[in-house]
């Protein structure tokens, strides 16, 4: 399994990528594989501040669906539009193009409290 260094994790499976104030955030290779075919991604947060931890949306695959947590503080800014006709993005390139939302960071600091890809490793057992 791949867990890119640069980018923190949490322990409910989501992955982000801080760019200044801004970040974006998926779910990690680990839990599209466990979820197996997605097939639809339903994000209703757009414009609005999700609390850390705080559901953001859900993602469906073949054999169920999961809510997506928000690994930090923020107002979601962007919808990766590509997954509303691809959402297998998610599946082939869950770290590039199968990123979910773009968010404004509330707090930029909360996300040096994540896991580092080490730890995350550590804990999926990989």
């Amino acid at each position: 399994m791949n867990f890119p260094s640069e980018l923190k994790y949490t322990t409910d499976h989501e992955w982000i990528r801080v760019e200044g104030n801004h970040a974006f955030v998926g779910i990690t290779d680990f839990a599209q594989r466990e979820l197996g075919d997605i097939v639809y991604i339903d994000i209703n947060t757009i414009g609005k501040n999700v609390a850390k931890e705080a559901v953001f949306g859900t993602v469906e695959a073949v054999k169920t669906v999961s809510d997506l947590f928000m690994p930090v503080s923020g107002t979601v800014v962007e919808f990766n539009k590509k997954l509303d006709t691809n959402p297998e993005l998610v599946n082939q390139d869950p770290y590039g193009d199968g990123w979910m939302v773009k968010i404004e960071l509330s707090d930029v600091a909360e996300a040096g409290q994540l896991l580092s890809a080490a730890d995350y490793a550590a804990q999926v057992g990989a």
